[in-house]
């Protein structure tokens, strides 16, 4: 063999045993594992009944050795079958547990809507169809204990009680407003009813007297309601739209027009009054002084050059002035009109806001583009009282708090997040302030409102504090959903 061929072959045996140690590592790992040492199978074999070996024809040699144990399965004999064992690596490959796998990527899962536990109080207002004012007010307990309460019924401004039920009293708050209070002790799953009544009011003015139910110290509410009064239905008159002629833009026109035709037949009259005049003083002149005729024909005198007539300027002025008068009324009515249609509390409807600014009073439910506010009370402590809350700042040295008591209705069908920066008290002169978070927190026994979305349909009753300073008490209360939500506005008493 030529040493070049020799050479060649070496090579290749080389380079196939390189590629024989690349593979190796590539085999699977059960089946060192079952060269080595087989694994007991996971599942306990069924005994069978084996048929005793026949006798081999020739014996065997003292020095043979025994049959080594491998892993090809041997038939063993059994009552009218062969039963295969499976391969020792094959058991171990079925009975190794499989490593879990990495979970899938998901995303975090949104915090749960939160939903206000059932009070043990419920109120219910209604009205009655009467003449004055008159009010029923049913709380009821519902829990499976007596229960101690303090009922307050926020009254219009400016109305006198003239019945009170059930040992109410009547106390002024701020302003002039008035406030009925019961104490009452509610047995468990009773239904206590109460009622007041009003002077009467100017026919056709609405009132609304919410009512609310607090602990029996009076510092936390169970729950709130609302209702308004409205005067008997009367049977109202058949309304006919008036005439045209008592129009007052019509009115107007017709009196234009009217004074137009007229100075146009005045001077059309005169025109013709003076060609009459002129006509009956040629017919007149000349030959009548001897009555007797001439032979030869009198000659023509020239006739006096006539200006064509125009109506006077006192009369061109005049038209003039009415036209003027007319169009300047019809306009100035039409303006007055359109811009006594126009709200401006009103809030922006387009642009960067959703839904619809609403404005309304205390008790009266006003609804937004996700929420449904409704204010049933406001009292502010006297100046100076705001002390440091739990976990918040020192307040100023004039300050106080006010505690307005809102009720919140979810109306959209998803939960809802609302933030306490966008709950504003405005103060006289267009200051505001946001919710105090923490004495909001301490005021609701140490629950944050705002943690949480409110779930879809749920309603809370609960109070938000608000720190302001100076004398005057907030005028009005803006609450909204979101940043771009047009909100509400609710005017204090």
């Amino acid at each position: 063999m030529p040493a070049s061929t020799r050479h060649h072959r070496a090579l290749a045996v080389f380079v196939h045993c390189l590629g024989i140690l690349a593979a190796v590592p590539a085999l699977p790992a059960a089946a060192p594992e079952a060269a080595a040492a087989p694994r007991p199978p996971a599942v306990t074999p069924q005994p069978t009944a084996v048929a005793p070996r026949a006798p081999a024809a020739t014996p065997q040699s003292s020095t043979n050795a025994p049959e080594p144990a491998d892993a090809t399965p041997r038939p063993t004999a059994t009552a009218g079958a062969a039963v295969t064992r499976p391969p020792v690596a094959m058991v171990a490959r079925v009975t190794e547990p499989t490593p879990p796998s990495a979970p899938p990527a998901m995303a975090p899962p949104s915090r749960a809507p939160a939903s206000a536990p059932p009070q043990p109080v419920t109120v219910a207002v209604a009205t009655e169809s009467s003449a004055a004012p008159r009010y029923r007010i049913q709380v009821r307990n519902v829990s499976n204990s007596t229960l101690d309460t303090t009922v307050r019924q926020e009254l219009p401004p400016g109305s006198t009680t003239t019945a009170i039920s059930g040992g109410g009293r009547s106390t002024p708050t701020s302003g002039s407003a008035t406030e009925v209070t019961w104490r009452l002790r509610l047995p468990a799953h009773s239904t206590t009813t109460l009622g007041t009544a009003l002077a009467a009011t100017a026919p056709g003015q609405p009132l609304t007297a919410p009512t609310c139910a607090f602990t029996g110290d009076g510092s936390r509410p169970y729950d709130c309601a609302t209702a308004t009064w409205q005067a008997a239905a009367t049977p109202a008159a058949e309304v006919t739209e008036a005439p045209t002629w008592r129009r007052y833009p019509v009115f107007l026109a017709g009196l234009a027009v009217l004074l137009l035709i007229g100075a146009a037949v005045f001077w059309v009259w005169r025109r013709r009054r003076g060609r009459r005049v002129t006509a009956a003083a040629l017919a007149t002149g000349g030959g009548a002084e001897d009555g007797r005729g001439t032979i030869y024909p009198r000659p023509a005198a020239p006739s006096p050059l006539r200006r064509r007539r125009t109506p006077p300027v006192w009369m061109l002025v005049g038209a003039a002035v009415v036209v003027l008068a007319g169009v300047v009324g019809t306009a100035g009515w039409t303006a007055t009109r359109q811009v006594a249609a126009i709200d401006t509390q009103k809030q922006p409807t387009s642009g960067a806001w959703a839904g619809t600014g609403v404005t309304g009073s205390l008790g009266v439910p006003l609804r937004e583009s996700a929420f449904e506010f409704t204010v049933y009370r406001m009292i502010c402590g006297a100046p100076g009282t705001a002390g440091k809350a739990d976990g918040g700042g020192p307040a100023p040295a004039s300050g106080r708090r006010c505690e307005a008591t809102v009720g919140v209705r979810n109306v959209t069908g998803d939960h809802q997040l609302w933030h306490s920066e966008l709950q504003r008290a405005y103060l006289p002169g267009g200051r505001w302030v946001s919710t105090d978070e923490s004495a909001t927190r301490t005021a609701n026994l140490g629950r944050d409102v705002f943690a949480d979305p409110m779930a879809a349909g749920t309603r809370m009753v609960l109070p938000l504090v608000f720190t302001v300073d100076g004398r005057d008490p907030p005028q009005q209360l803006e609450l909204r959903s979101g940043v771009f939500s047009a909100g509400v506005r609710v005017h204090m008493p």
